[in-house]
Order: structure tokens, then sequence, then C-alpha cells
């Protein structure tokens, strides 16, 4: 497995995703991207918070930064994956700056603000690829709704979870939303009307975490998904990121009738023959 620093791109300018990239945004200095060349084929991208010395909080800019990553990312056709962590082993994410929140001039200003969160949320769930939370310590308010965006999360037992906003006067909103399907309704009123923290095996146990382990297991066990993405079919990956989105919009009825339709287009190039050929001749040659 190799990586290697070979290129970059600007804020809002794509220059090719050939291999490792850096961002230069308004940003940059909080958010980090890599891309790894896999021995498997295609690349996995890597987006890492760089603001350990303040729990990886992060400004406006610093949300709006993980948003272009992602888009960035997001136009490499040999993309397989990308995993999103924080600096460190204190914190994923450990909400906005609350400095920062607390100097708004006014409702316009705020509500600019809170549109970063979406920004980022947005182009996390937008991903063509599946987008894996790597969480090593705390997640609160707006890392909370990062993670939440994301595809799958696994934390170390050290993670911490919470919304706090009520507590600073402030509603838990943009992509809080999407917390009752993943957790239920009980959940997420506690969470966002307490404004307590909860420790990682409760969040497991409820389901916000799908894969809890020891802190020096974290790595491995967020390559053990990796690993299972980049090997499956590339084409099967990005359709099943798209239909998992429309199931999120449609009707029982219609998602059953969009999956019938995504299974025909995966037929479209010799992926699923290629792939069951070869698993027949595994299973005829033990």
């Amino acid at each position: 497995m190799e990586s290697r620093l070979l290129a970059s791109w600007r804020y809002g300018e794509f220059e090719g995703m050939s291999a490792v990239a850096e961002i230069m945004s308004p940003g940059h200095e909080l958010i980090s991207t890599r891309i790894e060349e896999r021995s498997e084929g295609g690349r996995v991208g890597y987006v890492t918070v760089n603001n350990e010395a303040k729990y990886n909080a992060l400004p406006a800019e610093g949300r709006r930064a993980i948003g272009e990553a992602m888009r960035a990312l997001s136009h490499d056709p040999d993309l397989r994956a990308i995993v999103l962590t924080g600096a460190g082993d204190k914190a994923f994410i450990g909400g906005a700056n609350v400095s920062e929140m607390s100097e708004f001039p006014n409702a316009r200003v705020a509500e600019e603000g809170s549109a970063q969160t979406h920004y980022a949320c947005d182009s996390i769930r937008r991903a063509p690829v599946p987008v894996i939370a790597r969480i090593n310590g705390y997640c609160l308010g707006a890392g909370m709704e990062i993670a939440t965006s994301c595809d799958m999360r696994v934390a170390s037992r050290n993670a911490k979870f919470g919304m706090p906003e009520v507590r600073f006067g402030l509603p838990s909103g943009m992509e809080a939303c999407l917390m009752p399907r993943l957790i239920g309704w009980g959940k997420t009123m506690e969470l966002v009307y307490t404004g307590e923290m909860i420790d990682a095996e409760e969040a497991y146990h409820f389901g916000f975490v799908e894969k809890l382990v020891d802190q020096s297991e974290l790595d491995a066990a967020t390559e053990k998904w990796v690993r299972a993405i980049v090997t499956a079919g590339p084409r099967a990956i990005r359709l099943q990121k798209e239909l998992n989105r429309d199931w999120e919009r449609m009707s029982i009825a219609d998602a059953v009738q969009q999956g019938i339709r995504a299974v025909g287009r995966a037929h479209l190039t010799d992926e699923p023959r290629r792939l069951l050929t070869a698993f027949k001749n595994r299973k005829r040659n033990k």
C-alpha cells in the first residue's frame, strides 16, 4: 500500500486526483486531505480535522473546507471510499467554534454560519462513495451532525457524544434532523433537550456507532471496512450509495422499483458477470 503527495488543488478549482492532494482554501490550515493508492485497485481519500489543541472544534471556514474537500474528492472516478477523522486521540470534531458563535452580530450572520455545517454534511451525503467516520474522542454538536451524515461510524471506547446547543441558547438544527432515523426519536429528544453527553458504550448500544473498539484498534477496524469496500465492485458501491439516498426519500413501493432499476443499471457493464464468474471459479477450485 502506497501513499504519495503528488498534486494539489485550490479552493473551488479541481486540478485532478491522480494521487494525494492537499486543500488550499480559507480553512486549509484546519483540514488536510490525502489520497491513498490501493494495491487492491482504486483510491481512498482521508480527510482530517487539524485543530487538536482545541479538540478539533471548527469555525465556519473549517466546516466549509470539509465540504470543499468532499466535493473535490468526489470528482475522482477511481475513488472507492473516504475516511473522515480528527487529529490526535482526544476528539473527532468537538463542535463549532464557540468564540466565533458568541460574536455573531445578527441573525443573518448566524444563519450563514449554520449553513456551513449543512454544506459540510450535505457534501458528505452527496459523495458518490461511502464515507466512514473514524471517531477518536469527543464528537459534539456540529461534529455529531457530521458523523450522522457519514455512511458508517467506528469509534474508540474513549469517545463521547452530545448535542449541547440548548445549553448555549440554541436549538440543534441542520443535519440533526437525520438523527431520529438513525437512533430513534426518543434518544434524539434526550440528546437535543438535555444537552448531556453520553459515552461510547451507550452510543453503540442504541445504534449511533456500528463498531466500537479500543483506541489501539481504531485504525485496524477502519481499515477492515475500507478493504471490504475497495475489494467490492466499484460500480456496485456507487450504485448502492445512490440507492441508499433514494431509500430515504421514497415510499417502500417506490424504493423497491428503484432497486430493480439499479440492478439493471449494474448490468450495463460487465462488472457483475466478471465478479460472479470469479466467485463461481473460486468455489469450483476449492
